[in-house]
Protein backbone atom coordinates (compact mmCIF):
# COMPACT_ATOMS: atom_id res chain seq x y z
CA UNK A 1 0.00 0.00 0.00
CA UNK A 2 1.25 3.81 -0.82
CA UNK A 3 1.20 6.43 1.73
CA UNK A 4 0.87 10.06 0.45
CA UNK A 5 3.06 12.35 2.25
CA UNK A 6 1.59 16.05 2.56
CA UNK A 7 3.38 19.43 3.99
CA UNK A 8 1.67 22.86 4.47
CA UNK A 9 5.79 23.79 4.62
CA UNK A 10 6.59 22.72 1.00
CA UNK A 11 4.74 24.45 -1.97
CA UNK A 12 1.67 22.69 -2.41
CA UNK A 13 1.02 20.47 -5.63
CA UNK A 14 -0.30 22.24 -8.81
CA UNK A 15 -1.75 19.57 -10.65
CA UNK A 16 -2.21 15.39 -9.83
CA UNK A 17 0.64 14.42 -8.04
CA UNK A 18 1.71 14.27 -4.03
CA UNK A 19 4.73 15.82 -2.72
CA UNK A 20 5.45 12.30 -1.95
CA UNK A 21 4.61 9.20 -1.84
CA UNK A 22 5.84 6.19 0.71
CA UNK A 23 5.64 3.01 -0.74
CA UNK A 24 7.44 -0.07 1.49
CA UNK A 25 10.34 1.58 2.75
CA UNK A 26 11.24 3.61 0.20
CA UNK A 27 9.74 7.65 -0.45
CA UNK A 28 9.79 8.55 -3.41
CA UNK A 29 9.68 12.37 -4.01
CA UNK A 30 7.90 14.74 -6.59
CA UNK A 31 10.59 17.13 -8.12
CA UNK A 32 11.09 20.31 -6.01
CA UNK A 33 11.02 23.95 -7.71
CA UNK A 34 11.69 27.19 -5.99
CA UNK A 35 8.41 28.52 -5.11
CA UNK A 36 7.94 29.75 -1.13
CA UNK A 37 5.47 27.60 0.52
CA UNK A 38 3.65 30.53 2.07
CA UNK A 39 2.92 32.74 -0.96
CA UNK A 40 3.00 30.20 -3.63
CA UNK A 41 5.59 32.71 -5.34
CA UNK A 42 8.54 31.71 -7.28
CA UNK A 43 11.86 32.54 -5.57
CA UNK A 44 13.72 34.78 -7.40
CA UNK A 45 17.48 35.57 -7.84
CA UNK A 46 20.34 34.10 -8.31
CA UNK A 47 20.91 30.57 -9.03
CA UNK A 48 21.94 29.83 -5.58
CA UNK A 49 19.14 31.49 -3.51
CA UNK A 50 16.89 29.53 -6.03
CA UNK A 51 18.66 26.17 -5.38
CA UNK A 52 18.52 26.70 -1.38
CA UNK A 53 14.65 27.26 -1.92
CA UNK A 54 14.44 24.28 -3.73
CA UNK A 55 16.36 22.35 -1.28
CA UNK A 56 14.57 23.90 2.06
CA UNK A 57 11.28 22.43 0.27
CA UNK A 58 12.70 19.12 -0.31
CA UNK A 59 13.68 18.92 3.61
CA UNK A 60 10.56 19.89 4.82
CA UNK A 61 8.94 17.21 2.29
CA UNK A 62 11.21 14.48 3.94
CA UNK A 63 10.73 15.66 7.59
CA UNK A 64 6.62 15.40 6.86
CA UNK A 65 8.00 11.75 5.98
CA UNK A 66 9.88 11.43 8.90
CA UNK A 67 13.25 11.36 7.52
CA UNK A 68 16.09 13.38 6.48
CA UNK A 69 18.39 14.36 3.75
CA UNK A 70 21.14 11.78 5.55
CA UNK A 71 18.57 8.73 3.85
CA UNK A 72 18.65 10.16 0.50
CA UNK A 73 19.82 7.02 -1.60
CA UNK A 74 19.45 9.06 -5.19
CA UNK A 75 18.57 12.59 -6.13
CA UNK A 76 18.03 13.75 -9.76
CA UNK A 77 18.87 17.45 -10.57
CA UNK A 78 17.34 18.88 -13.67
CA UNK A 79 18.75 22.46 -14.43
CA UNK A 80 18.32 24.70 -17.41
CA UNK A 81 21.64 25.62 -17.83
CA UNK A 82 24.83 23.47 -17.16
CA UNK A 83 26.75 26.36 -16.62
CA UNK A 84 25.05 26.61 -13.03
CA UNK A 85 26.45 23.19 -12.49
CA UNK A 86 28.89 24.52 -9.88
CA UNK A 87 27.12 27.17 -7.90
CA UNK A 88 24.04 24.47 -7.58
CA UNK A 89 26.48 21.81 -6.68
CA UNK A 90 27.66 23.86 -3.93
CA UNK A 91 24.21 24.89 -2.33
CA UNK A 92 23.03 21.11 -2.86
CA UNK A 93 26.13 19.80 -1.17
CA UNK A 94 25.89 21.93 2.11
CA UNK A 95 22.88 19.08 2.90
CA UNK A 96 24.53 16.42 2.66
CA UNK A 97 27.53 14.56 4.82
CA UNK A 98 30.13 14.35 1.29
CA UNK A 99 30.97 10.86 2.77
CA UNK A 100 27.63 9.27 2.75
CA UNK A 101 26.01 11.58 0.47
CA UNK A 102 23.49 9.94 -2.29
CA UNK A 103 23.91 8.43 -5.73
CA UNK A 104 23.00 11.42 -8.29
CA UNK A 105 22.26 12.53 -11.98
CA UNK A 106 22.03 16.34 -13.43
CA UNK A 107 20.46 16.76 -16.65
CA UNK A 108 20.42 19.76 -18.52
CA UNK A 109 16.66 20.15 -19.80
CA UNK A 110 15.32 22.63 -22.52
CA UNK A 111 12.34 23.91 -20.00
CA UNK A 112 11.19 23.19 -16.48
CA UNK A 113 7.50 24.25 -15.07
CA UNK A 114 7.68 27.97 -14.42
CA UNK A 115 10.63 28.59 -16.39
CA UNK A 116 12.63 28.11 -13.30
CA UNK A 117 16.34 27.22 -13.60
CA UNK A 118 16.67 24.00 -10.94
CA UNK A 119 14.30 21.10 -9.81
CA UNK A 120 15.62 18.57 -7.70
CA UNK A 121 13.52 14.97 -7.01
CA UNK A 122 14.99 12.56 -4.45
CA UNK A 123 14.70 8.94 -3.37
CA UNK A 124 15.02 8.08 -0.07
CA UNK A 125 14.95 4.91 2.36
CA UNK A 126 13.27 4.59 5.16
Amino acid sequence: MKKIIFTDKAPAPIGPYSQAVVFGNTLYTSGQIALDPATGELVTGDIETETKQVMENMKAVLEAAGTTFENVIKSTIFISNMDDFAKINTVYGAYFNEKTAPARETVQVAKLPKNVNVEISMIVGL
